[in-house]
């Protein structure tokens, strides 16, 4: 029996616990040279994420799509983008990781399709009030002649949130609702032939023997009755997290589907898990997301947002693990995905950056790189002590920072275009990952190309350089997963120790943990025995932005 079949007691399943890594596919790893990113790349590169010591890896969007959200507007949920192979491809990626001990999480994307999809283009062709348009989010307009949009929500993306179509007899039509890009049309959840084809999708690919979903946009889905107008803050983040009452998000509605698929993946043997995009307004609310009939997870977005702050800090934690342990999850913890500016770059940024901004050459507040990756390292050895599950996206573990000189005609987010350039958008955390400091594209691929520029000076942050140097941030993260399972950090409990204002401290069992966010050194006890720190700790002072774990005696 090997151990992904193995079935775990209740109360211990593989994702309480579990490090998992983020895949972003078409920068990940490209094995046919086009310049983007593919399955049989991610398969050649898996003794690599073995070598790192990961749990599982979850893969962003690889089915049929137009890529004009980069693979967030799915045509065919049951099929790869010929961009990254084939369904057989992706069965040999399925079987290797599996092989090496690693399961794998697919994307799911329920809460819009591309507006290639079969099903919205049978929408266009049947008219107003037909079956095929009870699909999605159709409406009439408002105004004399129906001109004017059904209400005034703002796209994610920028600009309105409603598409005008044009009838077949080529008059001006309805109008369709999509959250994102024009080209996402909305799905009407309220509709029992979407729920019913979200149950078919997700048992294609259980079937096939994913081991669970991440769902994005989770927290979407359903809108409040009447679709109302609605005006957000001004300082508003882009998907929802910091407001209360969104109309378009985090409605009751949301979990009425996943208890639903709750009981889809419990006809599966294995702990199949599903995993919430939820952007809300306060942990407590996050963690209605995970209660025991509905998720297994949910992103802790709070904690990915916090910011380089002792009191801040300490606050989210206690708050993550009261939230989410009084509904019996595990609390997860995240610091990047391909949606926020990295966090070897955001921690050290000294403005204001909300969540789908991005960073470019005119941004304000522009961070020092070596204060960024010394919080960024700091920042991942606080969170791999932490009790529950934690999610690595790819490339953190090099210390990449942020792209932030991509040149304005290589960039490729909605946001850029929907925004007139006003916001950079996600490019810069999406570009293609360094391997080898002397190969063409870093090691990306044989060809050289590239679908984002890599910057210049990224062989500093090169697999190859990086496995040749025992102080590198690949070291430290080879180091910190190692001791994270020698330890059992991952579950149990953490007992709070008091460092002054400045600091983040509490013990695991024997061995304490502390982290310096301060602007001056803090001593360690006399007795200290150093187990790991995120820099050098030389003599009994710990330097500013360092983490380090100890025992005593």
């Amino acid at each position: 029996m090997t151990q992904l079949e193995q079935f775990a007691a209740p109360g211990s399943e593989w994702w309480r616990s579990a490090v998992i890594y983020q895949i972003y596919p078409r920068s990940f790893a490209d094995a046919s040279g086009d310049g983007i990113g593919d399955l049989p790349g991610i398969t050649a590169r898996l003794d690599a994420l073995k070598d790192l010591g990961v749990d599982a890896i979850w893969l962003s969007p690889f089915m049929t799509s137009p890529q004009r959200d980069a693979g967030y507007d799915v045509a065919d949920y049951r099929d790869v983008d010929p961009l990254f192979g084939t369904l057989a491809d992706f069965d040999t990626m399925l079987a290797e990781a599996h092989a090496r001990g690693i399961r794998v999480i697919v994307d799911l994307v329920p809460n819009h399709s591309s507006d290639q999809h079969e099903w919205f283009q049978q929408a266009l062709k049947a008219g107003p009030g037909s079956p095929e348009r009870a699909r999605y989010i159709f409406r009439d307009g408002r105004g004399e002649n129906g001109e004017l949009p059904p209400n005034n929500w703002e796209s994610v993306f920028g600009g309105g949130m409603w598409q005008r179509v044009t009838e077949s007899d080529g008059t001006p039509g309805q109008w369709y609702l999509h959250i994102f890009d024009a080209t996402q049309p909305d799905f009407d959840w309220n509709n029992e032939e979407v729920q019913e084809e979200f149950r078919s999708i997700l048992r294609f690919w259980l079937d096939r023997g994913v081991d669970g979903f991440r769902v994005d946009v989770a927290h979407g889905m359903i809108k409040t009755e009447g679709l109302p107008d609605y005006v957000p803050p001004a300082d508003a983040d882009s998907m929802g997290g910091g407001q209360a009452d969104v109309p378009y998000w985090g409605q009751d509605g949301v979990h009425e589907i996943y208890r639903d698929w709750h009981k889809v993946l419990a006809e599966y043997d294995g702990d199949r898990a599903l995993c919430g995009e939820a952007w809300l307004p306060t942990l407590e609310r996050t963690a209605e997301w995970v209660r025991p009939d509905e998720m297994h997870q949910t992103f802790n977005f709070p904690y990915l947002m916090t910011p380089w702050d002792a009191e801040k800090l300490r606050s989210v934690i206690r708050e993550s693990l009261d939230a989410f342990g009084n509904v019996g999850a595990p609390s997860t913890w995240v610091l990047s995905n391909h949606d926020v500016v990295r966090h070897a770059t955001r921690l050290a940024l000294t403005v204001d950056n909300p969540q789908g901004e991005g960073i470019g050459p005119n941004t304000a507040g522009k961070p020092d790189p070596v204060v960024g990756l010394a919080r960024g390292r700091a920042a991942t050895a606080l969170m791999l002590a932490l009790p529950g599950s934690a999610y690595i996206y790819q490339g953190e573990e090099l210390g990449l920072p942020e792209a932030m000189e991509i040149p304005d005609e290589y960039r490729q987010d909605p946001t850029w275009f929907r925004t007139n350039g006003e916001r950079y958008g996600r490019d810069g955390c999406r570009v293609p990952l360094p391997w080898d400091a002397d190969a063409p594209a870093y090691g990306f691929n044989e060809t050289g190309r590239s679908w984002l520029p890599q910057p210049s000076e990224w062989a500093q942050f090169a697999r190859s350089t990086e496995e040749a140097d025992p102080t590198s941030t690949l070291a430290l993260y080879k180091e910190l997963l190692v001791k994270r399972r020698e330890f059992g950090f991952a579950t149990g409990s953490l007992v709070w120790e008091d460092a002054g204002v400045d600091a983040v401290a509490f013990r695991r069992g024997d061995v304490h943990v502390l982290v310096n966010l301060g602007s001056a050194p803090l001593p360690l006890p006399a007795d200290a025995t150093i187990v790991l720190a995120s820099q050098p700790v030389e003599g009994s002072e710990l330097p500013v932005d360092t983490t380090v774990w100890y025992t005593r005696g």
